[in-house]
């Protein structure tokens, strides 16, 4: 079923005209802010100083939010090294939870 949804998203993505490899997608957004959802908790604002061949990022002037049930802890941390693994969704120029709390 996956592999379905998979196809019709690339199909119904390659139909409007450019195509972007998710390779290319983030090496455009090399030296820009990003939005990373990770498959726990934890979501993160931060920099992107680079990534490899894995899509392993390294980020700059990070702020980690980790969701509770009083809301968002903030950790600030000057680098990090973010295993592909653990990530769920890349928002170029995305501002983090905060900023779509404010827009609900």
């Amino acid at each position: 079923r996956s592999a379905t949804v998979s196809v019709l998203y690339w199909h119904s993505w390659v139909g409007h005209g450019t195509m972007f490899l998710p390779m290319e997608m983030i090496e455009k957004c090399v030296g820009s802010r990003i939005w990373v959802i990770n498959r726990s908790n934890k979501e993160f604002t931060a920099l992107l100083k680079g990534f490899d061949d894995y899509l392993n990022l390294v980020l700059e002037e990070v702020t980690e939010y980790e969701k509770t049930a009083e809301g968002y802890h903030k950790t600030k941390h000057d680098f990090m090294l973010l295993n592909s693994k653990q990530i769920a969704l890349l928002v170029p120029g995305g501002e983090g939870p905060e900023a779509e709390t404010k827009e609900a």
